[in-house]
């Protein structure tokens, strides 16, 4: 039992990721705080994990008061933080930069890095000694690719958060990595590619696998099995690291 008696706070804890991560946890021992926007998605995860060791907590990852309540509650819940998962995201929209709509761009820093700022400002107070940060970047925080500025922007960014705090939190023991999805078979993954489909001229699904040497897309499980590796001892030397979980994408 990887994560025995640990608590873990994961943000977009109703997406895909973020409830096969939850799952994981619960099965490796941990009790779960699953935040995320209020609504039934959030109550249908959190009701789909083990009675009595995953509670829900309403969180909008870019105000800091509803981080200050959503800690808070958490450790009413469960006591200490253990792990904090940051997975909270939205993909804005494709488009050139030149036609990039700046309320969009600024959505989607604001989530991604903002809502990991604050989950570092928040999140870190409240955990125990030894624990571990993770950040859910992306494989297109380590590429440039065209019609997504926001999107790159914005998990390039989550990288350098990640190599200042680490430095921070590691008179602590604290480890603080992010972890480097590829495409992955969930909502969030299929919406953007319907839209990519119509820039491409044909099917980016297909499109995906092609540039993925393993020829697939990912299964949400198998991210979560990678951020359970950099939330248990397992990773207990490693830090200020950048995990690819991508199939061989990036290579």
């Amino acid at each position: 039992m990887k994560l025995q008696d640990r608590h873990a706070l994961i943000t977009g804890g109703a997406g895909s990721i973020g409830l096969a991560t939850a799952r994981v946890f619960c099965a490796e021992g941990a009790r779960v705080t699953l935040a995320d926007l209020p609504g039934p998605a959030l109550e249908a995860a959190c009701a789909a994990l083990p009675a009595g060791r995953a509670r829900a907590v309403a969180l909008d990852v870019t105000r800091s008061d509803d981080w200050r309540r959503a800690v808070a509650a958490a450790i009413e819940a469960f006591g200490p933080l253990d792990v904090v998962f940051s997975n909270a995201g939205n993909s804005g929209v494709i488009a050139p930069v030149v036609d990039y709509p700046e309320d969009v761009f600024d959505s989607v820093l604001a989530v991604h890095v903002r809502g990991a700022f604050l989950a570092c400002k928040h999140g870190l107070p409240a955990m125990r000694d030894g624990g571990s940060l993770v950040i859910c970047s992306s494989v297109a925080g380590m590429r440039g690719d065209p019609g997504v500025s926001a999107y790159i922007t914005a998990k390039h960014a989550q990288v350098g958060l990640m190599r200042s705090v680490s430095k921070e939190a590691a008179a602590r023991r604290i480890r603080i990595n992010t972890v480097h999805p590829g495409p992955v078979g969930n909502d969030f993954q299929k919406d953007l590619e319907q839209r990519l489909s119509t820039v491409l001229g044909e099917d980016a699904t297909a499109f995906f696998d092609r540039l993925i040497p393993l020829g697939r897309h990912a299964h949400a499980d198998e991210i979560a099995r990678a951020v359970l590796w950099l939330a248990s001892d397992d990773s207990s030397f490693t830090t200020g690291t950048t995990l690819m979980v991508d199939g061989g994408m990036n290579v």
